[in-house]
């Protein structure tokens, strides 16, 4: 019998589900869905040897998550001297806390323990309606709280399944005040208990709290005679400081509802009034979420800032053939005033702007996703010769960004292929734009719809990695050009970043 007859694809074996107790006695499955990929697991090969017609069920608690693995399998290879089974319950021991491996009559007992009155840890940050029916809560805290904590360790094997090049949080850091997390939770009624809820995990944000050495613009003024030091119960909250998004998931039963968007701007909102943030960073986001994110502020600076939406083109600036791009084609004093109000890094907020702008040309420049089949319209209105300057100070805008962040690369060409090279970038960055706008509209269209329902039904509504024109996103902004040992690697749900 060959090799390949006990070798199971861990993508097929490992089922994922929640699970709540059942009225009648015993669990009920809620849903059940897959891993995004398992070779952070089990290997490069996602493969596991030694069994037929495997399976491995992960069940969470759909509340407190606690989790329990059960492997179950018709045959196991015997072993023949270094060659054995996969070790699964080892592999696993390593991303689960122990209490996974209990015996399933453990695990019932436990989850039927649970007080009915159960509510998610934290403080509750915002409610949210979706489609007019579904509603969640955002609950946060920090991992200096228990329950917190115990929560976060029960689903760091999350990360490895469903975060691209994702790390679990360490926690056993001294430091662990220093992030906040930000559950999701659905939450649903119990039939014929009024005013009684049960509570799903939805996903989750984690948020680390960097504080950068800052240097006075104007040296201090020496201390008196009489100076103190400050007391020893000092806290590092009461600093300045960058909040860093490090990981955001979605699970799978929840995704291609609208949640990623919705639980992005809470966290974002949150920032944004919180007084010691004075900007919000994201660590090595992928593309997915570049594009939420993108939409996300966005919408935020247009509706919040009012000096946002003042921003503009000086249509009155000459661009001459030869030398140096002109300056200040937008005002760069108050573009800097908005961004530090927003707390948007520099690459972000220069992007969002760019893509605003755009969306302010003329229809007859203003690049779209169906560009071609416009400009083929026998009936499209020819662009007058303000609009089209309009357009070329746009797109030298944009030029100019670009180049700042890929001078090293750029400049290894001669002038003519960098030209011609920063040309086909705009190019891109252009249907990128258009693309992302085309969202925005439905996804604000469809936003304003669900808050309608809401109102109507009498539910509250809500209170309360970049692509390589840019090179990435805020890995060198926090003020010693170094990156943040405690970081962990970050992505999000890439179906759940539908805009």
């Amino acid at each position: 019998m060959s090799d390949s007859d006990w070798t199971t694809s861990s993508n097929d074996a490992l089922v994922l589900s929640l699970v709540s107790p059942s009225p009648t006695g015993g669990l009920k499955t809620i849903t059940t869905f897959r891993p995004q990929f398992t070779y952070p697991i089990f290997g490069d090969e996602e493969q596991i040897f030694g069994y037929k017609d495997l399976r491995i069920q992960l069940r969470f608690h759909a509340s407190d998550m606690r989790p329990n693995v059960q492997v179950t399998f018709k045959d196991q290879f015997q072993a023949i001297g270094e060659t054995e089974p996969t070790d699964i319950d080892g592999i696993m021991k390593e991303f689960l806390p122990e209490v996974a491996f209990q015996k399933v009559k453990s695990f019932t007992a436990a989850i039927q323990n649970v007080p009915e009155d159960w509510t998610p840890p934290g403080e509750l940050v915002s409610t949210l309606n979706i489609s007019g029916s579904s509603t969640f809560g955002v609950w946060k805290g920090t991992l200096a709280d228990p329950v917190v904590k115990q929560i976060v360790n029960r689903i760091q094997i999350l990360v490895p399944l469903y975060i691209e090049g994702g790390t679990a949080l360490d926690l056993e850091d001294p430091d662990l005040d220093r992030w906040t997390v930000f559950f999701l939770y659905e939450k649903r009624p119990i039939p014929g208990e009024p005013n009684n809820y049960t509570y799903l995990f939805a996903g989750y944000c984690t948020v680390y709290a960097f504080y950068p050495f800052r240097a006075p613009v104007t040296p201090p003024a020496s201390p008196s005679p009489e100076f103190e030091l400050g007391s020893s119960d000092f806290s590092l909250s009461q600093l300045p400081c960058r909040s860093r998004i490090s990981q955001f998931l979605i699970i799978r039963p929840f995704q291609n509802k609208g949640l990623g968007p919705r639980l992005y701007a809470e966290v974002f909102k949150f920032y944004y009034a919180h007084p010691q943030t004075f900007e919000v960073t994201v660590e090595d986001p992928n593309e997915a979420f570049d594009d939420m994110r993108d939409i996300a502020d966005l919408h935020f600076l247009r509706e919040n800032l009012p000096e946002f939406n003042a921003l503009h083109i000086d249509t009155s600036i000459v661009i001459p053939k030869t030398g140096f791009a002109p300056k200040d084609i937008v005002d760069r004093a108050a573009c800097e005033a908005v961004r530090q109000k927003a707390k948007i890094a520099p690459r972000q907020f220069y992007r969002v702007l760019e893509m605003h702008l755009m969306s302010k040309l003329a229809k007859s420049v203003r690049p779209s996703v169906t560009a071609i089949e416009e400009s083929q319209k026998k009936n499209k209105k020819a662009a007058t010769p303000q609009e089209q300057h309009e357009y070329e100070l746009w797109r030298l805008v944009v030029k100019k960004r670009i180049y700042v962040h890929n001078k090293d690369a750029l400049g290894q060409l001669d002038l003519k292929d960098r030209i011609e090279k920063l040309g086909e970038t705009v190019d891109g960055v252009e249907f990128d734009f258009a693309r992302l706008l085309s969202k925005a509209e439905g996804q604000r269209k469809r936003m304003l719809e669900e808050d309608a329902s809401a109102v109507a039904a009498g539910v509250p509504t809500s209170n309360g990695k970049r692509k390589a024109e840019d090179g990435g996103d805020d890995k060198a902004e926090d003020g010693n050009g170094q990156s943040n040992p405690k970081k962990a690697r970050f992505a999000s749900s890439v179906e759940d970043a539908e805009v």
